[in-house]
């Protein structure tokens, strides 16, 4: 595999857009931050060709972010390509990645390791539920304290935090989302009872991620009505499709409800340091 030039950029983003149900977070890392570096999640792309097309891609953040698009699974030459590299976590369909962290050397590695069903929506098919009394707000129209306590507990619940001082990963994801504008906060009347977002974003198309309910408002079919809200609202802005991987039973249960269908199952590897690939 080769390292790809700024050159290459058009026709790794149409190869990326090929298989967008496994690349929404590289294609967006990559439509935001770009290939030039300087922000951790700027991107680098190993290509591999045949024919003069590309038939596979590794994508990596600065910050040491793997995801594999690797249809034909050539972990021999990624290995190969990527020695000497730190890897801080995979991503990606649950096969790839599965195939990936042997031939790396890195199956064993401290950290968390989770596998979720993907689920896709074309947003003319959404299904809305019913939402009266209910409004969807921006981030910032609920108490900073109450949603920096929210991310916090969603950490801690999927156990997603890899850092000691999971306090301090909740205010910066915050912080992030209030920045980016990405996620909503559900209201019932003047009360804040959930949260949504998007974790990728591409002109056309979002992926869903960050959606908690708090316990005491659970099983009342909130995650989804906000899910659906904020679909609809990025459907009013020309974005067509949606893609998430779903934590629980019940989660893919409420998405199912609003017409997400199951396209496979992702894979999510957080290292609990980063992994220097050796060969």
């Amino acid at each position: 595999m080769i390292r790809a030039t700024l050159a290459d950029r058009a026709e790794v983003e149409g190869f990326l857009r090929h298989h967008l149900q496994i690349a929404m977070f590289p294609l967006a890392n990559l439509h935001r931050h770009g290939m030039a570096g300087g922000h951790p999640r700027a991107m680098a792309f190993w290509l591999r060709k045949a024919g003069g097309a590309i038939t596979d891609i590794a994508a990596i953040t600065e910050a040491g972010f793997l995801f594999p698009v690797c249809p034909t699974h050539p972990w021999a030459e990624l290995r190969d390509a990527m020695r000497g590299s730190p890897v801080a976590a995979i991503l990606g369909e649950a096969g790839q990645v599965t195939s990936l962290r042997a031939v790396l050397g890195l199956d064993s590695a401290a950290g968390h390791v989770t596998t979720e069903p993907q689920y896709d929506l074309t947003l003319a098919d959404l299904v809305m539920p019913e939402t009266d009394g209910l409004t969807l707000r921006p981030l910032a129209d609920a108490p900073r304290d109450l949603v920096i306590g929210w991310r916090r507990a969603y950490l801690l619940e999927t156990m997603l935090a890899q850092e000691t001082n999971v306090d301090a990963t909740a205010i910066r994801d915050i912080d992030s989302y209030l920045a980016a504008d990405s996620h909503r906060v559900l209201f019932d009347g003047d009360t804040p009872v959930a949260m949504t977002g998007f974790n990728a974003v591409l002109p056309d198309a979002v992926q869903v991620g960050g959606v908690y309910t708090p316990p005491g408002s659970r099983s009342r079919g909130l995650a989804r009505r906000a899910v659906a809200l904020h679909l609809a609202q990025a459907r009013a802005t020309g974005v067509t499709r949606a893609i998430l991987f779903a934590a629980t039973a019940s989660a893919s249960k409420a998405y199912a409800a609003i017409g997400f269908r199951r396209i496979g199952t992702f894979a999510i590897v957080l290292h609990a340091k980063p992994q220097v690939v050796h060969g």
